[in-house]
């Protein structure tokens, strides 16, 4: 019997395949801290156990990009081991606060298969949920993932493109966050004033600053979320890529955005739902990520009155400061856009 695994390719997932992922994983103050050092995140409800329990939280909150990448990287040796590339996300909803000493796991389902059209590899679509301990959900999305064919002559394992959510209705939207004690929000300490109303539709915001990605600093984040893909970390299998290098973890490209989106965004302390993602173009170490946000919509929430939600669409780029909004030229992303993430992000009125 074969005691190592090699992962899966695209010819061993089946429609309606259910896999439960390895390894369960405490999230601990120190790894919290760990995120801060790699990121830079600013947000105070994150930042402070005395702020957040000033606005009705027990705890400061576990960062919720760290609890996606966290759930995330449980799915990682079972769905993309042998990725070529993570493609997208939609219809993903934080459920419920995690604070550090929940304890986290992960299943996924198979929703959608199909065989690219050079037959060495496929795009598998997955819904993957994270759990707490007492079985609460913390996490639910949908992501899609172009994988290698073990052997390009296989026949395919299905054909089925799942439809997907174009967003997350605001009406469901908030059950990860208690219900704020906004008095006690102090928008100083916070680091801005701007709240609910101050924001418009069409609003674009230039985040101004920008992160260099260190080869060190990459490979630690992906460790730190357990997430073993070898494209992130072998650089002997990575040179005989098409890249002919490692390649940054995706998700890395997303919390240096939204570490980004701090100075303008301050008060959007909690994503609560990512309506859609798209990697446009990799990343690799040496390169600096900037960032921009376009305000798409903005939303009450039934029976809040403490907070709304701002729809945005935050981009980054690699090597290219935002103060014109590079996006698209035509149907074109211009070349140095890296990522396009639309969320919904929770901000006191």
């Amino acid at each position: 019997m074969n005691k190592t695994g090699a992962g899966n390719f695209f010819e061993d997932f089946r429609l309606g395949q259910t896999i439960r992922h390895a390894t369960p994983r405490t999230l601990t103050e120190g790894d919290v801290a760990l995120y801060i050092g790699l990121f830079g995140n600013r947000f105070a409800v994150q930042s402070s156990r005395a702020f957040a329990s000033a606005i009705g939280y027990r705890d400061a909150p576990v960062d919720d990009m760290l609890v996606f990448h966290v759930v995330f990287g449980k799915s990682v040796p079972d769905i993309s081991w042998n990725a070529v590339a993570n493609l997208g996300y939609a219809g993903c909803q934080f459920l419920a606060p995690v604070f550090p000493g929940d304890t986290l796991t992960a299943t996924s389902d198979v929703i959608g298969l199909k065989e690219n059209s050079s037959r060495k590899t496929g795009v598998v679509y997955v819904r993957t949920r994270g759990f707490k301990q007492d079985g609460t959900a913390v996490l639910d999305y949908v992501r899609w993932v172009m994988v290698n064919k073990r052997d390009a002559g296989a026949s395919a394992p299905g054909d089925h493109v799942p439809r997907l959510p174009v967003a997350v209705e605001p009406r469901v939207l908030g059950g990860a966050c208690p219900p704020l004690a906004t008095k006690a929000y102090d928008f100083e300490l916070a680091g801005s004033p701007h709240r609910f109303g101050d924001y418009e539709p069409g609003e674009k915001i230039d985040h101004v600053a920008g992160i260099t990605v260190e080869e060190a600093e990459h490979q630690i984040a992906t460790r730190l979320y357990q997430n073993t893909a070898r494209i992130h970390f072998d650089q002997f299998a990575g040179s005989k890529s098409r890249f002919g290098r490692r390649l940054v973890y995706g998700g890395h490209a997303i919390s240096l955005a939204r570490a980004l989106s701090f100075n303008g965004l301050a008060n959007a302390f909690h994503i609560a739902a990512i309506n859609g993602g798209r990697h446009v173009a990799p990343l690799f170490a040496g390169e600096t990520v900037f960032a921009w946000s376009e305000v798409l919509a903005v939303s009450e929430l039934p029976g809040r009155s403490d907070l709304g939600a701002l729809r945005l669409r935050t981009v980054a780029t690699k090597d290219r400061p935002c103060p014109d909004f590079p996006l698209k030229d035509g149907t074109e992303y211009d070349p140095s856009v890296i990522l396009e993430l639309d969320y919904w992000a929770l901000i006191p009125r």
